[in-house]
């Protein structure tokens, strides 16, 4: 499993660059970010070099940041390359609260998801690795 970190970001003018601004001055490097919005705030999900790092500096600049745990799968970027996962984790009986993918170059593809249940432990992530999909670290991600 990886750390993502999730901040609650009021949904106002500038807000996402200021945000990205602050972690940058940290040299908090991001290799991904996603945002689900509603009227009033979005849900920013980052994975990044040092989560560690840009939680403490998030936080000290008096934003609502979390790190969440998710599984990071290595997919071969082709089409039905999600599918074949997914199916995966579907006979596994395993449930997805949310995803999104990125790219680490052209083959490969990343899959973000925050399953629910015992997605690294156990039955399942031998189950995901059997079935040819890399769960990656935090490291590989960076």
């Amino acid at each position: 499993m990886i750390d993502q970190i999730t901040v609650f970001l009021e949904n106002s003018e500038g807000r996402l660059a200021a945000l990205c601004r602050t972690l940058a001055d940290a040299q908090v490097s991001m290799s991904a970010l996603t945002i689900a919005d509603t009227t009033d705030y979005g849900v920013v999900r980052i994975i990044c070099d040092d989560p560690a790092k840009a939680l403490e500096v998030l936080n000290a600049a008096d934003y609502r940041a979390v790190a969440t745990k998710v599984s990071a799968i290595e997919v071969p970027n082709r089409p039905g390359g999600l599918a074949d996962l997914l199916d995966t984790l579907e006979s596994l009986e395993l449930n997805i609260e949310y995803g999104y993918c990125f790219s680490i170059d052209g083959e490969k593809a990343v899959d973000v998801l925050k399953i629910r249940g015992e997605a690294q432990t156990g039955y399942a992530a031998k189950a995901i690795e059997d079935a040819g999909f890399k769960l990656l670290t935090q490291a590989d991600v960076a």
